[in-house]
């Protein structure tokens, strides 16, 4: 397209919907000698009449009404789709996809999201729950929620909430029936609910520590599930115990729907982390994401 040549389609659109070059000039803000000069130098680059014209009225030609039939509603489109794009002073528009593990959801974004989208309502965000270990930069994600465990060095970390405890937990009426564990051990005389790695298939080992002495316990039960709160509400049932991150279940130990054991082997880890490949790379919406969920995402340090 030349140089311009937008801007003449443009105004001749304007003109053929009005029926008039001083009508077109008013809407666009500028002369009628301008708008005749925009119509005069398109009919030049095409290389046809568009407009029939006299001193008391004007006409498409069939060359006119073509044009205004194939390219009106593309350029209507085009219209809306910079209208959408480009933002008003102070404004900021574009677009967040995240990463989240599946529990991290309630705990982080649910919390964040109503204010965030209330403060920046241009700013669209695509949040992917998942559990398995993505790759962020080759599958297009602007960041990701995990462990700092689980973050490769090379990223930034931005700490979303304070250090945390995983905690075993079963329903009152399992522990009723089936006893209370005392012992790590203990755990391999239990229906455990076993959870799968996304990423791998393979089962994960409950880690428990007290003191300088760890244990990870190899799980194997009646009940396996691919989902952490999934394995929660079978727990909750009295389907068996399960090994959850303690922030996830706070109503569920509130109720009284599920108890903690072995608690003095609870192990602590760092808590979550917004992640994201460099500083250099960091857009304006995650920015203004990582703000609001500083701020509003519950943490307590």
């Amino acid at each position: 397209m030349k140089t311009g040549l937008f801007q003449q389609l443009h105004v001749f659109l304007a003109v053929a919907r009005l029926q008039s070059f001083r009508g077109a000039a008013r809407e666009l803000g500028v002369s009628t000698a301008a708008v005749s000069q925009a119509v005069r130098q398109l009919e030049e680059q095409l290389r046809v009449v568009l407009l029939n014209r006299t001193s008391r009225s004007m006409a498409l030609t069939d060359a006119g009404r073509r044009l205004v039939e194939e390219a009106g509603p593309g350029l209507a489109q085009v219209a809306a789709a910079l209208q959408g794009a480009s933002a008003r002073p102070g404004e900021t528009v574009g677009r967040l996809k995240l990463s989240v593990p599946r529990a991290a959801v309630p705990l982080l974004i649910a919390p964040v999201l109503p204010a965030f989208r209330e403060r920046y309502p241009r700013v669209e965000v695509d949040v992917v729950a998942e559990d398995r270990f993505v790759d962020i930069v080759a599958e297009g994600y602007d960041a990701g929620v995990r462990l700092s465990e689980s973050i490769e060095r090379d990223m930034v970390q931005v700490r979303l909430t304070d250090a945390f405890r995983f905690v075993v937990v079963g329903s009152p009426g399992y522990l009723a029936r089936h006893g209370t564990p005392e012992r790590p051990e203990d755990l391999l005389r239990h229906e455990c609910i076993v959870l799968r790695s996304q990423t791998t298939g393979t089962p994960y080992a409950w880690e428990l520590e007290r003191g300088s002495k760890t244990w990870r316990v190899p799980m194997r039960g009646g009940v396996t599930t691919n989902d952490e709160m999934t394995g929660v509400a079978f727990a909750s049932e009295g389907v068996g115990l399960a090994y959850v991150l303690e922030p996830a279940i706070q109503e569920q130990l509130r109720s009284g729907r599920l108890v903690r054991v072995l608690e003095d082997y609870a192990p602590t880890v760092p808590g979550f982390f917004l992640y994201y490949p460099s500083r250099a790379q960091r857009s304006k919406p995650l920015r203004l994401f990582i703000e609001a969920a500083r701020e509003l995402a519950g943490r307590t340090g």
